[in-house]
């Protein structure tokens, strides 16, 4: 991991999994792709029950992702942190 990336991440990880998880995941990932998906894809079925289950579906999607995305960083960080150490 580059040092630059090894002190981005400390400082990212500061701020807990909960917030990464809500603005990596939720807010950058999922929300962006409901958007997508729901009003430009899928256009022609908006119908109020599609659009909800679309937003619960894409808002689990971007949890599922904001959590894969923290265990991936952490594994760089924590591998980075082993190799500085030695």
């Amino acid at each position: 991991m580059h040092p630059k990336n090894l002190e981005h991440w400390k400082s990212v990880r500061q701020k807990g999994l909960p917030r990464y998880v809500l603005v990596h995941g939720v807010l950058m990932y999922g929300l962006p792709l409901f958007v997508v998906m729901t009003f430009f894809v899928h256009r022609d079925k908006l119908a109020t029950a599609f659009v909800a289950i679309s937003a619960v579906l894409w808002t689990a999607g971007g949890v599922v992702f904001g959590l894969l995305s923290w265990w991936w960083w952490e594994r760089r960080y924590r591998a980075a942190g082993a190799r500085g150490r030695s």
